[in-house]
């Protein structure tokens, strides 16, 4: 059956996912299109979502939140993030879902990076932040930092996480973890050290953490700043910038000048995707006769990335 999924966001001319996700799909023979929905107000992404005339939309900035509360039914991914970035339809019903955090933590662990036991600062308060911080639990980092501009805001932001987190980890029975080395939901929960702070407030943190994350759109314009001062950084750090397909950002040049090891989004974008791959399909009950390593190569080829 002919089926049409999206992209959704503003703006995503330069988005590679349809090139990614259309050779997968033409590869695992399904009749499938991938194509953009770029709309530019929130009233225009409103009524795209109410129409449903879709089999499945990835969400990008900035409608995550949006496309989380047109879900009829949420995944605790999308819960903990209040943003859904994946929005499948079954029968007549909308299940969010948020596979962010998972892209990224699954290319960084492709480059060797290991979170067990490392300190992990995130950039951001929203939703692909919130899903990243979530993510890094899961695979095993002992401390969960946030950061943003105003500290009193990020308080706010984390703590809602960490309380629904704990809502979640305690209402059933614990959940393994998915990947060999990773948490079971209930120990990413009581594992970790979650904190916030601002980036006024944060220097040392930033400057000491293993991981440091960009989720915020900063990066998208050529003449972006960094989120924060980048002579912070030290030689031995990861430095990882959800941002990709602009050129090098303000973060990933500052990053490799002071001797981290820098990456851009591309990797998690490709990531997030071989997730999405598998749960579109999963939910349309059509088989992937591919493996992940498989479908990660292809699409990074598709989208004519050179990646690890």
């Amino acid at each position: 059956m002919s089926e049409r999924l999206y992209l959704l966001g503003h703006p995503v001319a330069h988005s590679k996912s349809p090139a990614m996700y259309n050779a997968v799909y033409e590869r695992l023979g399904l009749p499938w299109r991938y194509e953009l929905a770029d709309l530019a107000s929130e009233d225009e992404a409103r009524a795209f979502l109410a129409a449903g005339d879709f089999l499945s939309v990835n969400i990008t900035t900035p409608y995550k939140p949006l496309a989380f509360e047109a879900a009829a039914h949420t995944a605790a991914s999308a819960k903990l993030a209040q943003g859904a970035n994946v929005l499948v339809r079954k029968k007549d019903a909308l299940i969010g879902f948020n596979t962010d955090g998972q892209g990224c933590v699954a290319y960084l662990e492709r480059t060797g990076f290991s979170f067990a036991g490392k300190r992990v600062a995130v950039c951001g308060t929203g939703p692909t932040a919130l899903s990243i911080l979530h993510a890094s639990a899961v695979a095993g980092a002992d401390v969960c930092l946030l950061v943003g501009r105003d500290k009193e805001r990020t308080r706010g932001v984390l703590e809602g996480y960490v309380e629904r987190f704990g809502l979640l980890a305690n209402a059933t029975i614990d959940l393994p973890a998915a990947s060999p080395h990773h948490r079971s939901f209930r120990t990413a929960y009581e594992r970790p050290t979650f904190k916030f702070g601002s980036y006024a407030t944060s220097s040392k943190a930033l400057g000491s953490a293993d991981l440091v994350v960009n989720a915020t759109p900063l990066g998208m314009r050529a003449d972006d700043p960094a989120p924060f001062d980048t002579s912070l950084l030290r030689p031995g750090q990861t430095v990882f910038d959800a941002v990709y397909g602009h050129g090098e950002t303000a973060l990933v040049r500052g990053a490799r000048e002071a001797g981290c090891a820098a990456f851009d989004g591309a990797g998690m974008l490709v990531g997030q995707a071989v997730a999405t791959v598998g749960i579109v399909c999963d939910l349309a009950e059509v088989e992937v006769s591919a493996s992940h390593d498989e479908l990660f190569s292809l699409m990074a080829e598709a989208a004519g990335f050179d990646l690890p």
